[in-house]
């Protein structure tokens, strides 16, 4: 099986390789880009499946690159889901409006997020032991 292509999108280097190292313990390839404008590029050269993606950051944000993403490659596909700090049920019934798939708070560990990969059929469910 072809490895799954995962672009993960934040300012904070130490969320990005947090988030790479639980993605790559599940076989996925991982790009990352800082923020949102280097995401569109990262995404018109190979579109990921999925894209983790940061709300709040400099030159353009989440919301910025969800509505960018989608008017120019579709709602469905990459399969994204925002990973960030912002709470508050409206932010989030925006980022579903926008075309977002998942939402998981900031911190998130390993648990949360297979948990959100499996929810999207991008992981096997893990049985506890």
């Amino acid at each position: 099986m072809d490895q799954i292509n995962v672009l993960v999108v934040d300012d904070s280097r130490v969320v990005r390789k947090a988030a790479r190292r639980i993605l790559e313990r599940h076989g996925f390839a991982i790009r990352e880009a800082e923020d949102g404008q280097k995401a569109l590029e990262a995404c018109r050269f190979a579109l990921p499946k999925l894209v983790l993606l940061d709300w709040n950051m400099p030159v353009m944000d989440g919301m910025e690159f969800l509505v960018a993403l989608r008017a120019e490659f579709g709602p469905e596909e990459p399969l994204v889901m925002l990973c960030t700090t912002e709470s508050e049920f409206d932010k989030i019934m925006q980022a579903l409006a926008n075309g977002a798939q998942e939402y998981i708070m900031k911190p998130f560990d390993d648990a949360i997020l297979t948990g959100k990969l499996a929810q999207l059929g991008l992981v096997e469910e893990e049985l506890e032991s």
